[in-house]
């Protein structure tokens, strides 16, 4: 039974990375079509940001690991 709740829980905590990098994508490309001349600085303003929300996904899924055994 734990490890089907532990599997929820993973789930649970895969959506708020995807939805951080939806909304990142949006505004960023909302940004580029505003300002086009800024397209390379704020590509790798995305791309920073997105390994942060992706780092936050991670730390969930290895925290599920190390606290569920």
């Amino acid at each position: 039974m734990v490890g089907n709740i532990a599997t929820i829980g993973y789930g649970l905590a895969t959506l708020g990375p995807g939805i951080g990098i939806g909304l990142l994508a949006a505004k960023t490309q909302e940004a580029t079509a505003r300002q086009p001349e800024v397209k390379s600085f704020l590509r790798v303003n995305m791309l920073i940001s997105a390994a942060f929300v992706e780092a936050l996904g991670l730390i969930g899924f290895v925290a599920g690991l190390v606290f569920g055994a």
